[in-house]
């Protein structure tokens, strides 16, 4: 099981942190209701407000608010890219275009325009000195800045499906069938990962050196976002660190073994309750494992008693999740039953010895990216990627926030609320960073991949991993915030951006800080929207002293075209569905011209919100 041996590279210094172990049907539910109840009675770190404090209030159609920060100019701009974006023709064949047009008017015209429309409207700069004036203007309206060097491969359709086989299927795999389960096994279908996928940066394995090229462009990123924000943060993608072989077979390991935890649970008439709320009866656990053919009631009985060390006589998910540590020596415990064949089998297959070093690689690449960016006092944003890379992703940005998370939440991962299992995600991550004693640290977003995904469990023939609609995907969302939410005001030990769009999302988790005695200023609770969209969202908020920031893009103008081409395509699909940021853009506009002030020059606030000074930031 070299996976799990070489995980362990990530988490040698887990023992820093004061780590509680609970039974989840005793101590741990009795202390988390406890908390959650005294939420309205005690304060927060001194987090909360006072009986006499107000909310700050927030006007999303103020558009004087929303644009005091815009020269007129860059008014217009918006208007002309927004009506850009949302024609048909343009966006269809804009990368013929962007390339007739740089023939046409020579490589440094091309760039000065597209600076004055396209890219200078989604991106911020070509590197640290360019980008340093607009991150430093933002910050003096109360926006702060999410660093993303948006360069990406531009490879074409039939190079990207070609790499992505080649470094999806194991050398095992190569020369036999292996029962493996279709969601996990790479498909030539979708092997571009870049299909119908428009707000996500997508990367390729070529080899080890290109990982190596990736993870200097992310080192360089965190300290771009040292030089140019005093609290900042930058992005990375796992995909781009090593072989996605691996994270698909980590997941699929995962998956099962979670899979096989609610399969007992059901055994045991616990199915309908929710991921947190599953309480295995020891007894009853230990005859199941010996029926299956698992182990023996004795050697179950050992592996069992490590992690319930309350005695309660139960095991929940955050305490089976310990059994697949090899910290507990039950590596003969790495097998599920099948329920098809009847037979038991394990649960990952075994790499090759390069592969094996492939594979510690891309974990010790992971780890130089944390140390720099803990370094270098910059948090540090995991992002999710699709559902079969995913569980293996969630795994080890959990390992890394176990690791580096003890005095404030340095590591973000991300949660797709498009995903059915994403309130039991959130939940079980959320209580083991309670009982073991470190930050956890989120980014809810409502996910980037519906499409492709739908489109890939229908033709591989697998159970669709999404939410069923809009709808539920919001109620999803809005659960997973709340119970953030909670716990923030019940402990103060959890962080969390709220990555939205959406503006009823943003009045939701306005209202719910209010409720829950949240003071916007406690740093605990993060809004977050693209550069160059919703500005009549994030600068409302910024002057009302949220802490909230734009995902800044930034690289040279041919490098970061790949990236302006999924903006063009996101955007005319938002114009079809809403015009509001072009009327407000229009209302401003108009407001300005007939008050005689369409050489309006902004300036700052005398006293912009503090809630960016490095002075209050705690690591």
């Amino acid at each position: 099981m070299a996976i799990f041996s070489t995980l362990r590279l990530v988490s040698r210094s887990r023992t820093n942190a004061p780590f509680r172990s609970y039974s989840s049907s005793g101590q741990a539910a009795a202390q988390t209701q406890e908390a959650m109840h005294m939420v309205d009675s005690r304060s927060s770190a001194g987090q909360t407000l006072s009986e006499t404090e107000q909310v700050p209030t927030v006007d999303f159609a103020d558009t004087r608010e929303a644009y005091k920060s815009k020269m007129t100019w860059e008014l217009v701009r918006g208007l002309f890219v927004y009506k850009l974006c949302s024609i048909d023709l343009f966006v269809d064949h804009h990368k013929k275009l962007l390339k007739w047009s740089e023939r046409f008017l020579g490589p440094r015209l091309f760039e000065l325009v597209m600076k004055w429309t396209i890219y200078g409207h989604f991106v911020a700069g070509e590197n640290a000195p360019g980008i340093r004036p607009s991150v430093r203007w933002h910050a003096a309206f109360g926006v702060g800045s999410i660093l993303d060097y948006s360069v990406e491969e531009d490879l074409s359709h039939e190079e990207a499906e070609r790499k992505e086989m080649e470094s999806c299927v194991p050398e095992a795999e190569a020369k036999a069938e292996t029962g493996r389960e279709k969601q996990f096994v790479a498909h030539r279908r979708f092997g571009d990962r870049r299909e119908n996928v428009v707000s996500a940066r997508t990367f390729f394995y070529a080899d080890e050196a290109k990982c190596d090229q990736h993870m200097e462009t992310f080192l360089h990123s965190v300290k771009t976002a040292a030089e140019t924000s005093d609290d900042g943060f930058t992005a990375i993608k796992l995909t781009a660190l090593g072989r996605p072989q691996f994270l698909m077979m980590f997941s699929e390991v995962l998956v099962k073994w979670r899979r096989f935890f609610y399969h007992l649970a059901e055994e045991q008439g616990l199915g309908e309750k929710s991921a947190m709320k599953k309480h295995l009866s020891l007894e009853t656990l230990q005859d199941s494992l010996a029926r299956l053919g698992v182990a023996t009631r004795d050697e179950t009985g050992h592996w069992l008693t490590l992690i319930d060390s309350d005695s309660s006589g139960t095991v929940d998910l955050c305490e089976w999740n310990q059994l697949i540590d090899q910290r507990t020596g039950c590596s003969r415990l790495l097998v599920v039953p099948n329920p098809k064949t009847g037979t038991v089998e394990p649960l990952l297959q075994s790499f090759t010895g390069e592969e094996e070093k492939q594979m510690k690689r891309m974990l010790q690449r992971m780890h130089t990216l944390i140390t720099a960016a803990v370094k270098s006092r910059v948090r540090l944003m995991v992002d999710a990627e699709q559902s079969y890379f995913q569980p293996a992703i969630s795994r080890l940005a959990l390992e890394m926030m176990r690791q580096f998370n003890h005095d404030d939440a340095v590591i973000f991962n991300t949660y797709q609320c498009y995903l059915q299992e994403a309130y039991d995600a959130v939940t079980v991550d959320l209580e083991l960073s309670r009982r073991e004693g470190w930050h956890f640290g989120a980014k809810l977003v409502r996910g980037a991949y519906m499409e492709q995904e739908r489109e890939r469990a229908m033709v591989v023939g697998y159970p669709d991993p999404i939410n069923p609609s809009l709808e539920s995907t919001s109620h999803m969302y809005h659960r997973c915030l709340n119970s953030i939410l909670k716990s923030i005001a019940a402990r103060g030990c959890a962080r969390v951006l709220v990555a939205s769009h959406n503006e009823g999302t943003m009045k939701y988790t306005i209202q719910r800080m209010a409720e829950l005695g949240l003071r916007p200023d406690g740093r605990r609770v993060y809004f977050g929207q693209l550069l160059g969209m919703c500005d009549h969202i994030s600068f409302p908020l910024g002057q009302a002293g949220y802490p909230v920031y734009k995902y800044v893009p930034y690289g040279p103008v041919r490098e970061v075209l790949p990236y302006l081409s999924r903006r063009a395509q996101e955007n005319r699909g938002m114009m079809r569905g809403a015009d509001l940021e072009r009327k407000l853009l229009w209302t401003e506009l108009k407001r300005r011209t007939l008050a005689g002030n369409l050489f309006y020059k902004p300036l700052p606030p005398p006293q912009a919100p503090n809630h960016h000074h490095p002075n209050t930031v705690t690591w």
